[in-house]
């Protein structure tokens, strides 16, 4: 079990803030001078590619130099006891076969967890530049390069049938949106839903993601005013390295409940194939 240290001061958040800010820095550095995209070809990295293992150690390089844990998709639980810290969890690269291949939407997503729950973010999406960060009590914004931050609020959202959606994986039909789209970074598509590009997101795949997908966008979306829920009612905050859930966000509380509807509906589906 992690037992989380009490944090409730402002600078340490602010803290906590440029420390997260410097490790998704120095991720960006690392890509830059990346040269190898693929994937390991056997031994005890075969499933991860190469600027995978680049961004986690640039990322630990960073975080482990701070008294905090670290829960990384890549090396999973470092820094020895955990008992009384907080533990930063980091997805150094979300998005790794779009940055394989070179499309533009893959991001590094770094959240601090405390006692109380998720309680800074960050999330850098390295194809724009743009940097989305969050504390909790303090709002949600969104840093353009070389610009000033600026507080994300989320808009009116429309209802299912004007929505456009991003999906993971294929539902069995067509639930009523406007549009969907399939972008392949979690966290990039939750920051989306906070400040309006989306307005909504639905996992049709079942506990493929972990906490290092979805948290820094879950409390970006949650300071912006939007809401992100399991598919199947299981609390978000799981930090145990082999915990997944099925998360299902949106603008507002009546396209949650439509969309969450939608995805029961696909299980139920599926179960009677």
């Amino acid at each position: 079990m992690v037992i989380l240290a009490p944090v409730t001061s402002d600078d340490l958040a602010a803290e906590m803030l440029t420390l997260l800010g410097m490790a998704a820095d120095a991720v960006a550095v690392a890509m830059g001078g990346q040269g190898e995209w693929g994937l390991f070809e056997g031994g005890d990295h075969a499933a991860q590619y190469h600027h995978d293992r680049t961004a986690d150690r640039a990322a630990l390089a960073v975080l482990e130099s701070a008294d905090v844990a670290v829960l990384s998709e890549e090396s999973g639980l470092r820094g020895g006891r955990v008992v009384g810290r907080v533990v930063v969890v980091v997805d150094p690269i979300d998005g790794s076969t779009n940055a394989s291949r070179r499309l533009p939407w893959w991001s590094t997503a770094l959240c601090a967890v405390d006692e109380t729950g998720p309680w800074v973010a960050v999330v850098h999406d390295h194809d724009t530049g743009v940097r989305f960060h969050a504390v909790r009590g303090a709002g949600a914004f969104r840093t353009v390069p070389g610009g000033a931050p600026e507080r994300v609020v989320r808009p009116d959202t429309p209802p299912l049938a004007g929505a456009v959606v991003s999906l993971a994986g294929w539902p069995p039909r067509h639930y009523g949106w406007a549009q969907f789209r399939a972008y392949g970074s979690l966290a990039l598509e939750l920051c989306a839903v906070a400040d309006g590009r989306l307005d909504g997101h639905v996992q049709f795949v079942t506990d493929e993601v972990a906490a290092w997908d979805y948290l820094a966008g879950a409390l970006v979306c949650a300071e912006a005013g939007a809401l992100v829920a399991d598919a199947f009612g299981r609390d978000l905050l799981d930090l145990d390295h082999a915990a997944r859930r099925t998360p299902v966000a949106a603008g507002n509380g009546d396209l949650l409940s439509a969309l969450l509807a939608a995805r029961r509906d696909a299980d139920e589906s599926s179960s009677e194939v």
